[in-house]
């Protein structure tokens, strides 16, 4: 996977607010189907895991957020 391609069930935010939805900058959603090339069904969810609001949005519109598995060095 390159690491800037957007998969089936990424963890992504918003790059920009979606005002007609009521979402901001920042919130975070899931992929969870591949509409097009660039276009991606997201799901965001609360706390409980209920669903407040799912919808196509692009490529353009959200990043994948990733954990490179690295861990956390303290300094002593």
């Amino acid at each position: 996977m390159h690491k800037n391609q957007i998969e089936l069930l990424d963890t992504v935010a918003l790059l920009e607010d979606v005002p007609e939805r009521g979402l901001i900058r920042g919130e975070v959603g899931t992929v969870v189907e591949l509409l097009a090339p660039e276009v991606f069904e997201v799901e965001f969810s609360d706390d409980e895991g209920q669903a407040y609001a799912q919808f196509a949005l692009r490529g353009n519109q959200i990043i994948a957020l990733h954990n490179q598995g690295e861990s956390l060095k303290l300094a002593a």
